[in-house]
């Protein structure tokens, strides 16, 4: 891995995070572009034009994009009960009882969340409050196709349900058979999901958000994806909520002498295997663990059977940066607002906190982040791109809305009246003022 030991250097490349129109596809996603489209576009070019498509045609288009970009020709959108049904029957046993552990932590989780939460009308003062209260109707996207993601259904569906939500329906693309993975299926029946569409890609966040012909138009839309995902969603935002933008995902190991360098390169690479767009990023004062960590990374790399993703990765957007001091690295951290903080200090009681941007931080050798993927809890769809400086992850409070509420009695009334009258008539809004003036009965 690259070392860096200039910290401008390391903030000027190695921090530069661009997942938007001028993001440097990999050459077979070009390709993939070139043949679709007929012509080299942007990816934000090919997702305006997915949605612009869906919005026209609807169901016509769906069914067409499917084909063109995955290859998959299906007759219909919406999986039929019967197979959500049998899909606990067809999936491996041993990994739906770890998922359905995964389902009651999570909804454990989630549910004491909820009830720390004061759902419902609360009055502040006389006459104002407010009513907390859940959403209609929720579109989760799990990322699917060549690989399957349960967990992703679990940790975006679970919290929907355990807010409240009437209806929480999936989308996620088939396998090349058509067929969408058993384990995901079996997934969407732990979390409750009752109705599942075979739609991947930019092409279900436009189907979720502007409803078809066989797709219901949600109220928001939840879930990670890739770039084309993640522009997908920013492009609808408005039509439908969003619960971020979600993009490439990104680890950050925060670690000093005292951690273990096959435990520091097995976090990088872990994250890296995901996409050759991922980010794996070791930040340490202590220059022997980067070279030992570089090291290590080498040799774990040749056991991976997705090693060639998480070697691109790791060329084209991971590195080591090695500070003068902990707190300079805190600050490269705080800086680089990561997705996920795996943090392997000595004193973690003092670093923890100092940590004010990150999604989520995993402390310590027994809370590796694979464990906050899968199993722990707290859902792992997390911001990034540096947008965990004003973002959280998905939680019950992303399917839950305020409502204001005003029963003012006739004295506030006179009371506040006139002072809202002036306020109008300041502004040169004459029609707000007379809506005071005539309940006063002024002339």
């Amino acid at each position: 891995m690259r070392i860096f030991e200039d910290i401008e250097s390391a903030r000027t490349s190695l921090f530069m995070r661009s997942y938007s129109d001028t993001a440097q596809l990999p050459d077979h996603v070009t390709k993939r572009i070139r043949e679709v489209f007929g012509e080299d576009l942007s990816a934000e070019a090919v997702v305006d034009r997915i949605l612009q498509d869906i919005r026209n045609r609807g169901d016509e288009a769906v069914f067409e994009y499917t084909e063109k970009l995955d290859g998959i020709k299906i007759d219909k959108l919406e999986v039929s009960p019967e197979e959500i049904a049998a899909a606990r029957g067809q999936a491996d046993q041993t990994i739906l009882a770890s998922l359905q552990l995964a389902a009651e932590r999570i909804r454990d989780y989630h549910t004491r969340q909820v009830q720390s939460l004061p759902i419902g009308r609360t009055d502040f003062i006389p006459g104002l409050g407010q009513i907390l209260a859940p959403i209609e109707l929720v579109g989760v996207y799990a990322p699917g196709g060549t690989a399957s993601y349960p967990s992703t259904v679990l940790m975006t569906a679970i919290p929907a349900k355990a807010a409240g939500v009437d209806e929480v329906i999936l989308a996620t693309p088939a396998q090349a058979d058509g067929h969408i993975s058993p384990l995901t299926l079996a997934a969407a029946e732990m979390a409750g999901i009752e109705r599942v569409y075979a739609i991947g890609g930019a092409v279900a966040i436009g189907a979720l958000a502007f409803g078809t012909e066989s797709v219901p138009k949600v109220d928001k839309i939840c879930g990670p994806g890739n770039i084309f995902v993640m522009l997908a969603k920013k492009q609808v935002f408005g039509t439908a909520g969003i619960d971020g933008l979600q993009g490439p995902t990104e680890t950050v190991v925060l670690a000093d002498e005292s951690a273990s360098p096959v435990s520091c390169a097995a976090d990088l690479l872990a994250q890296a295997e995901h996409d050759e767009l991922s980010s794996a990023i070791l930040i340490t004062p202590s220059k022997s663990l980067a070279e030992a960590v570089s090291d290590e990374v080498e040799r774990q790399l040749e056991r991976l059977s997705r090693s060639r993703i998480a070697r691109k990765s790791l060329e084209k957007n991971g590195g080591i940066v090695v500070t003068r001091t902990m707190n300079e690295a805190i600050e490269l951290v705080n800086a680089y607002a990561p997705e996920h903080l795996c943090l392997l200090v000595a004193d973690s009681e003092a670093v923890a906190p100092k940590i004010r941007h990150s999604g989520g931080i995993f402390i310590g050798e027994s809370s590796p982040e694979v464990l906050g993927d899968y199993v722990a809890g707290p859902s792992h769809v997390m911001p990034t791109g540096g947008t965990a400086r004003f973002s959280s992850p998905v939680n019950v409070l992303d399917f839950l809305k305020v409502t204001s509420r005003v029963e003012l009695d006739e004295d506030s009334f006179k009371k506040l009246g006139p002072h809202a009258e002036a306020i109008a008539r300041a502004e040169g809004l004459t029609a707000h003022a007379e809506a005071v003036r005539k309940r006063l009965n002024l002339e």
